[in-house]
């Protein structure tokens, strides 16, 4: 597979002047600094690197080909359909090219990185429901940009969410899209099913996963975006630790997770000593369930009834009742994200305090490496390397 790709991008250099940066097809161009972990059933690692001719930091994403070959094609339909799109919450591609038995994809460095990264490492209780809804605003954009163009996502996930420094959230993980329009008719429905789809299946809605004759269509995303809030919200992915088949059972019959709050756990209880709870199945597994200080943790927060709701409406059994994308985006939910005039609400990197990002700046300087990497303060960014995923 050939790839010699060349994106021309604008980058703001002031408020008046506008530099045209050139990022080439040229492994020499890209300095790598660190590796910022592995992602994609780790056949592809994600390094932080130097643009070397304009000083940018950048994501360079190598997939290592001789260790998937089957993969080629999903990454080959990533590239494609990522040059194709353009919006502010979908993560572009700077560039594409083969190096060795590499493919290497050079995108813009997300500074917070994923949203799975941020609850393992800071927030393995969740999310504040202020930085939630700015996420999820973000996402629906994305989302509502990526149906209108005929495709279905299918993997809307945490770790396929990344986070700007400006605390602007885009969507990843395009390999799994399928298109809608066939031969230019939109189609009401479509029947395949994702191939590498293993790790997306508890996200997937019960009419992927049924595969049945109705077969399902961009309502599926819908659901995904609600397993996606139950995720950031609570710290766990739901169904963590239920075996597949019955977690596939359950879906089907219509069971779904739910915002772990006060209104949602049963009060625990002391007996001979111990703490014990009636925690009902909410579709969190025995991670939680396990842990008692997390348990009361959560049984202390207040999630909004807006938050309830949207969840609710987003992980509905039946397609039908879900709202789609452009609808949920006037959901009263998202009022808390809009600025009024003199109102001084946190910002997303407010909200994701303490966590530190990687600065996305431009280093005109030929400074050495080591300097620029500790202006940035690396290594207070406790980086796990194993969650980005874009």
């Amino acid at each position: 597979m050939k790839m010699n790709l060349l994106i021309l991008a604008l980058i703001p250099h002031s408020k008046h002047n506008i530099v045209m940066l050139m990022f080439e097809a040229d492994p020499a161009h890209y300095q790598l600094c660190s590796v910022l972990g592995h992602c994609c059933e780790d056949i592809a690692t994600v390094h932080l690197a130097r643009h070397l001719p304009s000083g940018t930091l950048v994501a360079v994403k190598k997939f290592n080909m001789d260790k998937s070959k089957e993969e080629a094609s999903l990454i080959q339909h990533e590239i494609i359909l990522t040059r194709q799109l353009q919006h502010p919450n979908v993560l572009p591609y700077h560039a594409a090219f083969v190096s060795g038995p590499e493919v290497v994809v050079v995108a813009p460095l997300m500074a917070f990185g994923s949203c799975k990264d941020l609850l393992s490492s800071h927030f393995t209780d969740g999310l504040p429901e202020a930085a939630v809804a700015f996420i999820l605003r973000d996402v629906l954009q994305g989302l509502d940009y990526i149906h209108r163009k005929g495709y279905i996502h299918r993997a809307v996930r945490a770790s396929h969410i990344l986070v700007s420094g400006c605390g602007r959230a885009c969507l990843s993980g395009l390999r799994y899209a399928c298109r809608i329009v066939e031969h230019g008719r939109w189609q009401r429905s479509v029947h395949s099913f994702p191939r590498s789809t293993a790790c997306n299946l508890n996200w997937l809605s019960p009419e992927v996963l049924e595969q049945n004759l109705h077969g399902y269509n961009e309502k599926s995303d819908v659901y995904s975006l609600g397993m996606t809030a139950c995720e950031l919200a609570n710290g766990v992915v739901p169904f963590a630790d239920m075996p597949t088949t019955l977690m596939l059972t359950e879906k089907v019959r219509g069971c779904a997770p739910q915002l772990l709050d006060h209104s949602t756990l049963p009060p625990l209880y002391e007996e001979d000593g111990g703490q014990h709870t009636a925690l009902h199945d909410s579709g969190v597994g025995d991670s939680v369930a396990s842990n008692m200080l997390q348990l009361k943790a959560m049984q202390q927060r207040r999630f909004s009834d807006a938050f309830h709701q949207l969840a609710e409406l987003c992980l509905q059994r039946e397609p039908a009742l879900r709202p789609s994308a452009s609808q949920l985006l006037a959901h009263s939910f998202f009022k808390q994200c809009r600025q009024r005039h003199g109102d001084a609400s946190p910002t997303v990197p407010q909200l994701l305090h303490p966590v530190m990002p990687i600065c996305d700046r431009r280093v005109d300087s030929q400074d050495d490496l080591a300097s620029i990497l500790a202006a940035e303060k690396l290594a207070e960014l406790e980086i796990e390397p194993d969650q980005w995923d874009f």
